[in-house]
């Protein structure tokens, strides 16, 4: 990957981190960047790292400002874009029972990561407590989806040489019809049963992440923060 295209993505993931609404799948930008590392995987792990650090400021600095002066602003956008405030009190009262180990969990986890960084400011955990959870949990989720581009990008990389311009571009349209009819079906069950889809699409766009949301339902993540302590 060019220096400009990195540092691009960490720009951005960095915003995202921070609490910016910026309706783009992260995880799928973290997956392209695994598998255009794939083409040299000698520098995969500054990328990896730099990818990592970003999210680890930006979310620092989320949660500094939700429990601090922009704690209602920050929510009023959450809330905007989809994750109601009663998802982040349920939330934050599960991270107050469980600390790093609970915000390392909801980092991880598909849908529910996208409001745990707010519900740890709401919840007024001590930073330390916050970082190490973030840092854990961050680094599964973005450093699992790194490994899953880069392992896929160069047999991708060699079909789209091999296999010509019409072809390539056949095999893209198709995949991305999949995604989107699959994405679609997830979007119209989370709107029947009420629950946030703007936001949780914009954290939960790859295949992996979709499949587990379509295979553990809409209700999955809402059950994991509403169970006892």
């Amino acid at each position: 990957m060019d220096l400009g295209p990195l540092l691009g993505l960490i720009g951005l993931l960095f915003l995202k981190e921070a609490g910016l609404p910026i309706p783009v799948p992260g995880d799928l930008l973290v997956l392209g960047a695994g598998v255009a590392a794939a083409a040299d995987g000698a520098i995969a792990p500054i990328e990896l790292a730099a990818i990592l650090a970003a999210g680890f400021i930006g979310g620092s600095i989320q949660f500094l400002l939700v429990r601090g002066t922009l704690r209602g602003r920050i929510i009023a956008v959450l809330t905007r874009f989809g994750v109601p405030r009663e998802r982040l009190d349920r939330l934050s009262e599960w991270l107050r029972h469980r600390g790093a180990r609970g915000v390392a969990i909801a980092r991880a986890t598909p849908g529910l990561r996208i409001g745990a960084i707010s519900a740890s400011g709401i919840a007024a955990l001590p930073f330390p407590v916050f970082l190490a959870g973030l840092v854990v949990g961050n680094t599964l989720f973005v450093g699992g989806h790194f490994a899953l581009g880069f392992v896929v990008g160069a047999p991708a990389l060699e079909l789209v040489r091999s296999a010509g311009g019409l072809a390539a571009a056949l095999v893209g349209f198709v995949i991305l019809a999949a995604l989107g009819a699959a994405g679609w079906a997830w979007l119209r069950r989370r709107r029947r049963a009420g629950l946030p889809s703007a936001g949780a699409w914009a954290e939960a766009a790859c295949p992996a992440c979709l499949a587990i949301s379509l295979v553990g339902g809409p209700a999955g993540d809402t059950a994991a923060v509403s169970g006892s302590a």
